[in-house]
C-alpha cells in the first residue's frame, strides 16, 4: 500500500533497464519505496541497475521478462504478484526502431509494433487483472507525443505508440472505480541512449524530468501527463493542421 506520503511502497518496472524507468525508481526509492522488481531481459545492465537501487536501501529483485514472448507474460508476472501486493507498475519498455530500415524490411517494422504495442497489451492486461484482484494500485504507461499524429519521419514508431496510448486510455476507463488507477505519460524527445545520435527536437527533456512528472502525476491522480507540459498545447494545435499543410512542416 502507499505510505502516508502517497509514495508506493512496492514498484514493478517492466523494462528494467529503461532510463526513464530507472530514473523513476530512483526518485521513488529516495522518497520511501522499499521493494522494487526490475523485469527485463537478463543482462549485466539489468544487474547493474538492481545493484544501484540496492545501494539506495531498497530490496530489489530481477526477473527475466521478454516483451515479445507474450505467451510467458501470465506466468512470469503472476509469480511476481504472488509474492505480495504491487502498488505501482511502470510499463516502460519499447524500441524506437529505424524508420528507413523498417520501411525496407517489414519484419523489422513488425518487431517495433510487437514490442511497443502487442507486448504492452499483453503485459498491461495481465498486470491490470492482478492489480484489480488486489483492489488497489497504479499502472503507469509510457506513451509518446509521437503517437498524437503520424509523422513522415517516424510513422512506424508513432503508430505503435498511438495504439498503445488508445489501449491505455481505454483500460483506464475499464478500471475506473475498481481502485486501480491508470496514468498515460506522453514525453516528447527524451535525451537518452535510445535517442543518441538523433537530431534533438524542440522542448527536449530528460529521464529525470519525466520521473518527476510521473511522481507529480501520481500524487495528483492525473490520467494523462505531458512532459514537458507545454507539449499539450503544441500537439493540440498540430492535430488540427490540415494534412496538405502538415506534410510540408519540418516535423
Amino acid at each position: 500500500m502507499k505510505d502516508a506520503f502517497g509514495t508506493p511502497q512496492s514498484l514493478l518496472v517492466l523494462g528494467g533497464t529503461s532510463e526513464i524507468g530507472l530514473a523513476t525508481a530512483r526518485r521513488l526509492v529516495a522518497r520511501r519505496t522499499r521493494t522494487v522488481w526490475l523485469a527485463g531481459r537478463p543482462s549485466p545492465g539489468l544487474e547493474k541497475a538492481a545493484a544501484s537501487l540496492r545501494d539506495m536501501g531498497a530490496e530489489v529483485r530481477t526477473v527475466a521478462f521478454d516483451a515479445l514472448d507474450s505467451e510467458s507474460h501470465e506466468a512470469t508476472l503472476g509469480k511476481i504478484f504472488a509474492e505480495g501486493d504491487i502498488d505501482m507498475v511502470l510499463l516502460a519498455f519499447g524500441i524506437l526502431g529505424d524508420q528507413a530500415r523498417d520501411e525496407d524490411e517489414p519484419l523489422s517494422a513488425v518487431r517495433v509494433a510487437q514490442t511497443n504495442y502487442t507486448g504492452a497489451v499483453s503485459a498491461g492486461l495481465v498486470c491490470a487483472r492482478s492489480l484489480q484482484a488486489q483492489g488497489h494500485g497504479a499502472l503507469v504507461v509510457l506513451s509518446s507525443v509521437a503517437g498524437e499524429r503520424a509523422r513522415r519521419s517516424n510513422f512506424i514508431y508513432g503508430s505503435s505508440k498511438a495504439g498503445l496510448d488508445a489501449f491505455a486510455q481505454g483500460l483506464g476507463d475499464a478500471l475506473h472505480g475498481t481502485g486501480v488507477h491508470v496514468m498515460v505519460v506522453r514525453p516528447g524527445f527524451v535525451r537518452s541512449k535510445m535517442t543518441a545520435g538523433l537530431e534533438e527536437a524542440p522542448m527536449a527533456t530528460t529521464p529525470e524530468a519525466v520521473a518527476l512528472a510521473i511522481e507529480t502525476g501520481l500524487r495528483r491522480r492525473s490520467e494523462t501527463v505531458w512532459v514537458p507540459g507545454t507539449l499539450r498545447v503544441v500537439m493540440s494545435a498540430l492535430r488540427h493542421v490540415p494534412r496538405t499543410v502538415f506534410r510540408r512542416l519540418p516535423v
